[in-house]
């Protein structure tokens, strides 16, 4: 017993369980001598915390005033732009071409050659048709003296009828000479056929014969095809419902019309085109597979820079409306399709609405109903934003790019850095 005794103490002894028991005794007394600090500094926290809340102001953001202004009425259209004029060159007589007079890479003129076909079968039907009026020619005075002298001796020579067979001549002879001259007319035509020009202003395509090849009267096939693309027209399409609204809206007195109707043209690249159209008409049906109808404008192309078949959209400017221009950064849309946002209140607390668009422009809503004349609308520190929120309000304004700017930095023109967005961008992160 003794022994085991002895075994015990030494354990108990030992230098590393010594220091054990002696770090567990020291723990347990500075957990004993820290809680009651940690406790009573808690409870004198959670009333000043509340206290420093209360008179904390409210969250800056930045506010834009609406009101109702005249705001354009702006449709987008897909187009297809078309050929001002398009001529498919076929050959009128039959021929070998001999040459290709012009240059796929040069404007043409009106009359301008573009193929030389062999020419010598029409050369001598030239002739022969000359030879058959000098012919006709020389028929017709013989036959108008024996008329006269026909006239002149009926009844002591010549009976009645005699008078009348010499009428009757030279009247064959006139008629003769006349057709003479037609068929040399036309063969002199024929003639001028062989070499074929252009018929209007444009650009020919590459030729679709070679020299040496035999081309027909009326065949199917184009020699080539010539392209004006200055002017360039544009096809735009819009629903028949839409153009029932529009004109609704005009009936009604919404939208004031503008004189002209002129449209501008977006390119495939997302580039304006520099040019204005002018309205040339519009369709007199609907497509039955589509429901659509043809609005076709007229642009100056001096350029070129649009060709037959690029497909571009338009923008119709058809006139004004009185309506609001929110900013669609300070909006969010539901399922239904309803916008919503917030506005300052009364109290300087944040207030959501809702209302419905019925147009855009320039990354703004067009709003005609369902907002208060001269609403504050809140444009930034949107993501943490709930209603009932107290916030501070600064007068800011949406620049070009979609950035918020102060007021003043925008009206002084001063490149200031993006106050409100670098504030939305530290409450959103």
């Amino acid at each position: 017993m003794k022994f085991v005794l002895m075994n015990a103490i030494a354990a108990f002894c030992h230098p590393l369980a010594r220091i054990n028991m002696q770090s567990a005794i020291r723990g347990s007394f500075v957990l004993m001598l820290l809680t009651p600090a940690v406790s009573s500094y808690g409870a004198q926290a959670e009333p000043g915390q509340d206290q420093h809340e209360s008179s904390r102001p409210g969250m800056s953001v930045g506010v834009i005033q609406l009101s109702k202004q005249p705001v354009p009425r702006i449709y987008s259209l897909p187009g297809r732009a078309i050929a001002y004029q398009e001529v498919s060159i076929r050959p009128r007589v039959d021929g070998v071409v001999t040459e290709i007079l012009y240059d796929p890479t040069a404007t043409l003129a009106v009359g301008d050659p573009l193929f030389k076909l062999d020419d010598a079968s029409y050369v001598a039907a030239v002739a022969a048709d000359e030879a058959a009026v000098i012919s006709a020619q020389s028929d017709v005075p013989v036959a108008k003296a024996a008329y006269d002298r026909a006239v002149r001796l009926e009844g002591s020579g010549y009976t009645t009828a005699e008078v009348e067979q010499a009428r009757a001549t030279l009247a064959t002879s006139r008629a003769t000479l006349a057709a003479a001259k037609a068929a040399l007319d036309f063969s002199k035509t024929q003639l001028s056929w062989t070499t074929i020009t252009s018929p209007i202003v444009g650009q020919a395509d590459v030729a679709n014969v070679s020299v040496g090849d035999l081309v027909t009267n009326a065949q199917s096939d184009a020699l080539t095809t010539v392209t004006r693309v200055d002017p360039i027209d544009v096809s735009m399409l819009e629903t028949s419902a839409k153009i029932l609204a529009v004109r609704n809206d005009i009936d009604s007195g919404i939208l004031k019309t503008n004189e002209r109707l002129n449209a501008s043209l977006i390119l495939e690249t997302g580039q304006k085109f520099s040019s204005k159209g002018s309205l040339v008409s519009i369709g007199n049906s609907v497509s039955t597979s589509t429901g659509t109808t043809s609005i076709r404008f007229r642009f100056d192309n001096p350029e070129k820079k649009v060709r037959p078949g690029m497909f571009v959209r338009g923008e119709v400017e058809l006139g004004t409306v009185q309506a609001f221009l929110v900013p669609q950064r300070a909006t969010t849309r539901n399922n239904s399709g309803t916008l919503s946002a917030f506005i300052v209140g009364e109290d300087n607390t944040a207030t959501e609405i809702e209302f419905t668009d019925v147009d855009t422009y320039n990354n703004h809503w067009v709003v005609s109903s369902g907002i208060n004349e001269g609403a504050r609308i809140i444009v930034d520190g949107l993501k943490t934003m709930r209603a009932g929120t107290k916030v501070t309000p600064v007068d800011v304004v949406i620049d070009e790019s979609g950035l918020v700017q102060e007021g003043d930095s925008v009206n002084q023109g001063a490149n200031k850095p993006q106050v409100m967005a670098q504030e939305e961008s530290s409450i959103d992160g």
